[in-house]
């Protein structure tokens, strides 16, 4: 479509012209990437978000038009017409390296400062200058690759959910705030002074109750907010492809049909077949079990071994104290991985390093065994093995010349976070996995509640109207910490990329939830009044999930940061460099709100 820009009309975008274009008129405008002055010839780098193209001026050129083109300085934004012609000296370095516009029209539509920064992909400066000045940094095709992959994710999932019966609906931004969970943002009431409402960490309760009104299948892709620590894949507001249904009791019921919407993602967003069958399901007893994490990467092996019981006799301190933890729910054990064929790599001086890489995920300390081609056995702890533990070793982890182990004893949440971590520092640093490949699985039968030591009792894994398992309905009161929930994640390459479960129905198995949970009768009313009152009215039996499209595109673009998917991000502080937010406001903006700051040392 052609843009009007003074006698100019845009005719063609920067990066989609051919050799079929050769002997074409066209009009392109954009941003000059590189100019190169060579006395009487001048060439022009021309970039728009689909790419680059060289013009050339040269001694055909009007005077005039040569004149203004020796002006041109690095981002000015111009417009040129001319005529395509093949390329003398042709690139592939670019996709349009075929060709080349001799410029016969010059319009400089904005002059630029120097940039702080080169636009370039390769650009080698420290993050908080490109976040300052993010608009110049979006400039970099890199950055604008994801973005345009998130448009693609976003375009896909509607076209998907539209196509499968399910009604967009827009939740409120400002609700209650219902303090189970990570923090809420909190907004104050100017006509209710010393009210707040809360913006939502997710739409959770309006999707349900858009199930109890019969809207049957709903979706919606929204902003979320959360005012916890931050990390890589992590931000104060994000964006959720939000989904729930009406009639479902399975946890297939959601999951089959949301594979559909995966394959389709991947299809139109980067070209990647999935292929048929279902993805693989995999417990959250087996994840921990085997990969000590409930989002693991099986993209390769370092599986976690169970020794304790090789162990239960020993009076090595470490292994007793271990294997006599007993505090609520929570037990010790003494788990093993085995590094096949890696010993080679791990000087003492490496597994030192590695020791301490492993207090930096919890652990107190950790034990190493190694068996060095050619060589003997050596261990951290060989005073306290006899014959018969390094035969059990042998046997157990299939420990052979060559290997080398690493052993956790402590909580099992404390090994499982120890030895998860390790396996995935292990891969990373001897490239034991295809980093071009995708490793998709469901997570399901996770625990329905938690021991908090910190709380003295148990919270709710994912959220208090997550189902069990019918099967489990006997024990959700008796024994809490073996009730399983009808909860499901999806994890693509060891991370959960979204997730969700059946819900609860039943007024009954609601308030069994809500009693293990410790709340009183005035607790649910002051938190979910207004949400379990609908449940008087008729609740059909319903479920969903939520994906993050923040995280969903940082895995499809293989990037390592959240912030290079998201076009103005917050910072590990939860600011905004770029804006300088948040800030302060004015002493009137607060006397409307019935708010006074309390003063700190800091003031």
């Amino acid at each position: 479509m052609a843009e009007f820009m003074g006698n100019l009309r845009r005719t063609d975008m920067c990066g989609t012209l051919r050799m079929k274009d050769v002997g074409r008129e066209v009009t392109l405008m954009g941003w000059t990437q590189r100019r190169r002055n060579l006395g009487s010839l001048i060439f022009v780098d021309l970039r728009d978000r689909s790419g680059i193209c060289q013009i050339v001026f040269d001694d055909t050129t009007e005077s005039a038009v040569f004149e203004k083109a020796e002006s041109v300085r690095s981002e000015y934004v111009l417009a040129v017409r001319g005529k395509v012609r093949e390329r003398s000296s042709k690139t592939d370095k670019i996709a349009t390296g075929d060709i080349e516009v001799l410029a016969e029209e010059l319009k400089i539509l904005s002059e630029a400062d120097v940039t702080p920064f080169e636009i370039t992909d390769d650009v080698n400066v420290n993050e908080a200058l490109r976040l300052k000045y993010r608009y110049l940094d979006l400039r970099r095709p890199a950055l604008q690759r994801n973005l345009f992959v998130r448009h693609a994710i976003a375009r896909a999932a509607r076209e998907y959910l539209d196509g499968n019966g399910f009604t967009e609906v827009e939740t409120p931004m400002l609700g209650k705030s219902t303090p189970e969970g990570a923090r809420d943002y909190l907004v104050p009431s100017r006509v209710k002074q010393g009210s707040f409402y809360a913006l939502p960490q997710s739409p959770q309760l309006y999707k349900q109750l858009l199930m109890i009104a019969g809207f049957d299948r709903y979706y919606q892709i929204t902003k979320c907010f959360r005012d916890e620590d931050l990390r890589a894949n992590r931000q104060p507001e994000f964006t959720q492809i939000d989904i729930e249904m009406s009639f479902v009791e399975k946890i297939e019921d959601v999951t089959y049909p949301i594979e559909g919407l995966i394959r389709k993602i991947f299809k139109d967003a980067i070209g990647k077949d999935l292929g048929e069958g279902h993805f693989r399901t995999m417990t959250y007893k087996e994840a921990m079990e085997n990969y000590g994490s409930d989002k693991p990467d099986t993209r390769f092996g370092l599986k976690i071994i169970n020794c304790s019981d090789i162990f239960a006799g020993s009076e090595f301190k470490v292994f007793s104290d271990a294997l006599a933890i007993e505090v609520g729910p929570i037990r010790g054990s003494i788990r093993a991985i085995n590094a096949k064929g890696l010993a080679g790599n791990f000087s003492r001086k490496d597994l030192d390093a590695t020791v301490e890489y492993a207090k930096t995920l919890g652990a107190k300390g950790l034990l190493w065994m190694t068996w060095q081609k050619g060589g003997e056995i050596k261990s951290s702890f060989s005073k306290f093995l006899t014959e018969k533990d390094v035969a059990a070793i042998k046997e157990r982890l299939d420990f052979k010349e060559g290997d080398v182990l690493f052993f956790s004893a402590d909580k099992d949440y404390v090994v499982f976070n120890v030895l998860g971590g390790l396996r995935l520092y292990i891969a990373d640093k001897f490239g034991l996995y295809d980093k071009n490949e995708y490793d998709i699985l469901w997570i399901t039968e996770f625990p329905m509640f938690e021991w908090s030591e910190e709380e003295n009792r148990y919270t709710a894994v994912h959220h208090p109207f997550t189902a069990p398992m019918e099967e489990d309905l006997d024990i959700v009161e008796k024994e809490p910490s073996k009730a399983r929930a009808k909860a499901y994640d999806l994890v693509i390459n060891g991370q959960e990329s979204g997730g969700g479960s059946i819900r609860i129905h039943s007024r009954e198995i609601q308030k069994k939830m809500f009693k293990v949970l410790g709340f009183t009768d005035e607790d649910i009313e002051r938190k979910f009044g207004f949400f379990v009152g609908a449940f008087n009215y008729g609740t059909p039996p319903h479920g969903g999930l939520a994906f993050g499209l923040d995280r969903l595109t940082m895995l499809l673009c293989k990037d390592d940061s959240i912030k290079d998917v998201i076009a103005f991000p917050k910072v590990q502080t939860a600011a905004c460099l770029m804006s300088d937010a948040p800030s302060g406001v004015d002493e009137k903006q607060l006397e409307e709100l019935g708010i006074i700051l309390k003063k700190t040392e800091k003031d």
